[in-house]
């Protein structure tokens, strides 16, 4: 037996799997927290302490903002694997974090909001895919224990997601009991999501000296001079390209908030694009290989339209739990903040079943048929969210509930969604295009978010019904669709389950 196999110190597991469980779980506290208050912060009137934003510029802010996350871990899995080791990329995204929470919790105005925006996307790009990378390393290849630690590691991921829209809110509002006020010191929220994520590093920094491997310090693939002199000419190129497009917007008058997320926009659908073209067209890439990238594009169209739907979560609903919803049930008053509490909570809910499922059902669906599935459950938590509007009217109050059955739904969708897209991505990658690959699955989220940066400018009570009823149905039948070429698509993935 290896000496991996013996661990048994954390319930069983390796004790480096405390380490990164905790690590994780105050990572997604801090961000979790800071984004449950973020939309309302930029939007409230200053006299109540807020930025004063229009609602739709806070809005498409919060959606690019969540593309730019995911966007960067591309760039955290590369400076991972080529430069600082798992380790140190994860201990430096989480001191940018912590400095993003800081900066946010000083009362400087719009400007510490997009400094704050900037050491936020680049931490949790550094932090995010090496974290999960560790875990995997805590085990040998014939550890059976391998599922169960993931499991342990996802479950302190949704902890920290789920307690942190109660006590960042709660201290947002004074530390009181009852929902927003007039007046909110959102300052002190932000500052409780960066004293978690100080705990989360000093957790991180002094058990991981103790248990986690060393072989985290050095990178898998250390890059060498001529490499990284062709990336620093790159990256020159791409910063002299990026500020040549910022000057022409300066000079003719369309340098504004506005305009730099259609920016981020085009950018975040085109680097996908590009990565798909480099695989087909790659002599690397096998005929059958190529027939497998063929088949994930319509897999990864579905994801960026799932994720689009449900990471809405802290937009589009959470306006909807702000301006539309009944803060109360009977005398049990709450924020409208509380409801991002629903997503991780579902998901803890809903895993052990679906589990049991996926390990009984001996004649399941295959990948593009439950990714159908989840497409049109996607869809239909939106078609749920009209109903309310089209029923009373979208100038009053409608139970939380109708929020409540909507997150349950969308959270069915990530069942069928999110681990299978995980697992098949993994089998579909080209050998020469492994780490690319896996990139592919966070770009879809980061696709999904930035496109919801422009359509979420159409929504607001008035447009309330067609709103959510034209993205469900856009949602549903490409579902449909799916379901009818699911059998061409999985006979694309060539013998790929």
């Amino acid at each position: 037996m290896s000496k991996k196999n013996m661990d048994t110190a954390f319930f069983g597991q390796p004790r480096g799997l405390s380490t990164l469980f905790f690590t994780e779980m105050w990572e997604r506290f801090s961000y979790y927290g800071m984004r449950a208050i973020l939309l309302f912060y930029m939007y409230y009137a200053v006299t109540a302490g807020g930025l004063g934003m229009s609602q739709v510029t806070a809005a498409s802010i919060m959606s690019i903002y969540g593309s730019l996350v995911y966007l960067s871990t591309v760039v955290g899995g590369w400076l991972s694997d080529r430069v600082w080791g798992p380790r140190r990329t994860v201990f430096f995204g989480g001191v940018l974090i912590m400095l993003g929470h800081i900066v946010l919790a000083l009362p400087m105005g719009v400007a510490a909001l997009y400094v704050s925006i900037a050491f936020i996307v680049a931490g949790t790009g550094l932090l995010k895919p090496n974290v999960s990378d560790m875990v995997g390393g805590l085990y040998s290849p014939e550890d059976r224990r391998r599922d169960a630690g993931f499991s342990m590691f996802v479950f302190g991921i949704n902890l920290g997601s789920a307690i942190a829209p109660w006590l960042v809110p709660w201290a947002a509002n004074g530390f009181g009991v009852h929902a927003f006020g007039n007046h909110m010191n959102f300052h002190a929220g932000f500052s409780l999501a960066a004293i978690g994520m100080f705990f989360g590093l000093l957790q991180y920094y002094f058990d991981g000296k103790k248990y986690l491997s060393t072989e985290g310090l050095v990178p898998n693939d250390p890059i060498d001079k001529n490499d990284l002199h062709k990336i620093i000419v790159k990256i020159i190129w791409g910063v002299v390209a990026l500020a040549i497009v910022l000057v022409i917007m300066a000079v003719t008058n369309t340098l504004n908030i506005d305009n730099v997320i259609t920016l981020i926009t085009i950018l975040a659908i085109a680097i996908p694009v590009y990565y798909f073209v480099a695989m087909l067209r790659s002599p690397k890439v096998t005929k059958t290989e190529r027939s497998r990238v063929w088949a994930y594009i319509p897999l990864f169209i579905a994801a960026a339209i799932f994720w689009g739907i449900e990471e809405s979560g802290s937009v589009v609903l959470a306006l909807f739990a702000q301006e539309r919803t009944v803060l109360h049930i009977g005398g049990w008053h709450f924020a409208a903040a509380n409801f991002q509490t629903l997503n991780p909570v579902f998901i803890m809910i809903l895993t052990p079943f679906f589990v049991w499922l996926w390990e009984n059902w001996k004649n399941q669906p295959s990948a593009p048929s439950k990714f159908a599935a989840g497409l049109i459950f996607a869809g239909l938590s939106y078609v749920l969210m009209a109903v309310p509007g089209w029923l009373f009217g979208t100038s009053g109050r409608v139970s939380p509930f109708w929020l409540v059955g909507s997150w349950f739904v969308v959270e069915i969708a990530e069942m069928l969604i999110s681990p299978i897209g995980l697992s098949v991505t993994t089998k579909l990658a080209p050998q020469a295009f492994k780490s690319q690959m896996m990139s592919m699955w966070f770009l879809a989220d980061a696709v999904g978010q930035a496109v919801n940066s422009q359509i979420v400018k159409y929504y607001s009570s008035a447009t309330e019904v067609p709103y959510f009823l034209a993205i469900g149905i856009v949602s549903v039948v490409f579902g449909i669709v799916m379901f009818f070429f699911s059998k061409k698509i999985h006979s694309l993935m060539a013998g790929i389950n």
